[in-house]
């Protein structure tokens, strides 16, 4: 009896710290986010010919993001809108039919893009320090669509990219979130390869995203 006394004292004040955290979470955010991408062409490998592969390239985006929470279990939604810069430059070669090495790489290979990641994601509220340090896992897609022309020399992708992502991060005090993710290409962006319809190419685009975002 005087174990269990000395116990509910302090199951009340961890109760107490819980609500207080729920409580304290607002159901719906919205902020600005921005950040880093580095990403890679991934081509069918019964197409290339095993001269250089396809190397990583850096760009950055920027734009507006909403998070709905929803109370006290921690599972949230997020969407954001942003304008991305992707360069695609690669020097990947591949034999077509006529057998002609074709050139992917190209000075002015990046890409502007609109990319929309919609994602489901868990929140970890820790005991006492939920309010200033939680962790959470994210996953989800990632729809892009081209803005401008194609100009990587002798590749056409097209206009509609979808991935999906897979992330972790953390935010401090309920307002900057940061955060690290890799995005699986799943649809085919080769649309042609000079003349050629480019439909048997398969090229994926895979990608990292670091971002920060501040929620108001």
């Amino acid at each position: 009896m005087k174990t269990m006394k000395a116990i509910k004292p302090l199951v009340i004040l961890l109760a107490l710290v819980l609500c207080v955290g729920s409580a304290q979470a607002k159901i719906f955010n919205f902020g600005v986010k921005a950040g880093m991408n580095v990403n890679k062409l991934h081509f069918s490998k019964d197409v290339l010919k095993d001269l250089t592969s396809p190397s990583n390239s850096t760009g950055w985006e920027a734009g507006v993001m909403a998070e709905i929470n929803v109370p006290i279990i921690g599972l949230c939604f997020d969407a954001s809108l942003m304008y991305a810069r992707m360069n695609n430059a690669t020097q990947a070669y591949f034999k077509d039919d006529k057998n002609q090495i074709v050139d992917f790489n190209g000075k002015n290979a990046g890409k502007n893009f609109l990319m929309i990641p919609i994602n489901i994601k868990y929140k970890f509220n820790l005991p006492v320090v939920s309010g200033i340090f939680t962790p959470f896992l994210y996953t989800g897609p990632d729809f892009g669509f081209k803005l401008d022309k194609n100009i990587v020399n002798n590749l056409k992708t097209r206009t509609c990219q979808v991935a999906w992502n897979v992330g972790l991060g953390f935010e401090l005090m309920r307002h900057l979130q940061l955060a690290a993710s890799y995005g699986f290409g799943i649809n085919n962006i080769a649309d042609k390869v000079l003349d050629v319809n480019a439909s048997e190419l398969n090229v994926k685009n895979n990608y990292w995203t670091v971002t920060a975002a501040y929620l108001f």
